[in-house]
């Protein structure tokens, strides 16, 4: 059942994008022809089997990499046609990432690693300190923004790097793997951290290997050799 009653927006259209990968006379066809719409407010798993393309697809979706063939719309602006320096823009302002591996830097504190996306947006420091403490607040890790990371549990560096996806209020979390590296209880507060961020209407596309990650979500795509072999959203009691 989708939740807020209706989406809007589509937020992120694709329309036949394939991805191919050459090293010397090696050819390797991450994806094929997919063709995919994001209404803004959902949240989406994309699910399959190691190497059948969803880390590539996410990839494309925050503008990292681009497509082989195809177009791809973000907020109705052609994102396939655009140089470099016009993706980070839209990029920056937009997007949110979280990763499997944290990514965070171990030479900064807490506070640094989630002020930098602001400081490449050139955010003042009072309103960087603002937005900073919110977000630590929000991911409850407020208490331990001056240490550094390799001080930290796995379960707390996830937080923190969900704080610096979210300090500058991006309309779309694009998470690999979230909880890939947290045991289940860690995980379950990174899910519903998630959730939670969803419900305020951020929008979330997230790949996963879990069944029961992917049951936080309203819809689920799977993937195999890199084609969409099947959608269905997800039936969810709200409480």
């Amino acid at each position: 059942m989708r939740h807020n009653n209706c989406y809007l927006l589509i937020m992120i259209r694709t329309i036949n994008i394939s991805k191919v990968f050459r090293a010397k006379d090696v050819e390797t066809r991450a994806l094929q022809d997919v063709t995919l719409e994001v209404q803004s407010g959902e949240f989406i798993a994309i699910m399959g089997p190691s190497g059948c393309g969803k880390t590539t697809l996410l990839n494309i979706l925050g503008m990292i990499d681009d497509v082989s063939d195809g177009r791809y719309f973000f907020n109705d602006t052609e994102i396939s046609s655009l140089k470099e320096k016009q993706r980070a823009k839209i990029r920056r302002k937009n997007i949110g990432f979280i990763f499997q591996n944290f990514n965070l830097i171990d030479e900064l504190t807490v506070f640094e690693n989630v002020e930098l996306p602001l400081i490449y947006q050139k955010i003042g420091s009072r309103d960087r300190k603002f937005l900073v403490e919110k977000a630590l607040d929000q991911t409850k890790i407020l208490h331990r923004k001056s240490i550094f990371p390799v001080h930290l549990s796995g379960g707390q560096q996830q937080r923190v790097a969900i704080a610096r996806a979210i300090v500058s209020s991006p309309r779309l979390i694009l998470a690999d793997e979230p909880t890939g590296n947290l045991d289940s209880a860690n995980g379950t507060e990174v899910m519903n951290l998630l959730e939670n961020l969803n419900k305020n209407g951020t929008t979330i596309v997230m790949v996963t290997h879990s069944h029961r990650d992917a049951d936080y979500s309203r819809r689920m795509i799977r993937l195999f050799d890199g084609k969409i072999i099947h959608e269905n959203y997800v039936n969810r009691m709200t409480l």
